[in-house]
């Protein structure tokens, strides 16, 4: 199959095929994700962090690499450093933003072909402890533009002060 006709099909039936849908998507700037403007939180050379377009929790967000690497165990060393300080900022500011009471870190690149990232998801005060936060059931994004902000220039800043990192 071509290229352009790749584009036709979901995120799934690319990664049941071995196409990784993530590195497709930048190919063709937005082509199987779509405009990512209002999940984008912060992007370098090495990362991209945005809000996941279907959330199990109002926050859930995600940190994936830029390179393509099928789980951590592919990712060079200073990456995985990487993701975790950017985590563990993240998990900060989420529960900083939103008042959650936790913020879970799980990374799970499954199927043939997956692009590596980890995924943060806040757990508030009225939900129950456990992993069935990891398999709530997913809802439509709502862009909050105050939340964004906030979130955006917090992440910026922390990229900022610790660029030799």
């Amino acid at each position: 199959m071509e290229e352009k006709e790749l584009l036709k099909l979901s995120a799934k039936q690319l990664t049941d095929l071995g196409v990784c849908p993530t590195c497709l998507n930048r190919k063709y700037n937005g082509a199987i994700f779509g405009d990512d403007s209002k999940l984008k939180l912060y992007e370098d050379k090495d990362i991209e962090c945005l809000f996941v377009g279907n959330p199990r929790a109002v926050g859930h967000m995600m940190i994936s690499t830029q390179t393509h690497y099928h789980d951590m165990s592919e990712a060079p060393d200073a990456i995985n450093e990487k993701i975790i300080r950017f985590a563990k900022q993240f998990m900060i500011i989420l529960k900083k933003v939103y008042d959650c009471e936790r913020v879970y870190l799980c990374t799970m690149s499954d199927g043939p072909m997956n692009h590596y990232h980890v995924q943060l998801i806040p757990r508030y005060k009225d939900e129950e402890r456990g992993s069935k936060n990891f398999v709530k059931p997913r809802k439509p994004y709502v862009y909050d533009e105050k939340s964004f902000s906030e979130i955006k220039k917090l992440i910026n800043e922390y990229a900022r002060a610790n660029e030799n990192h």
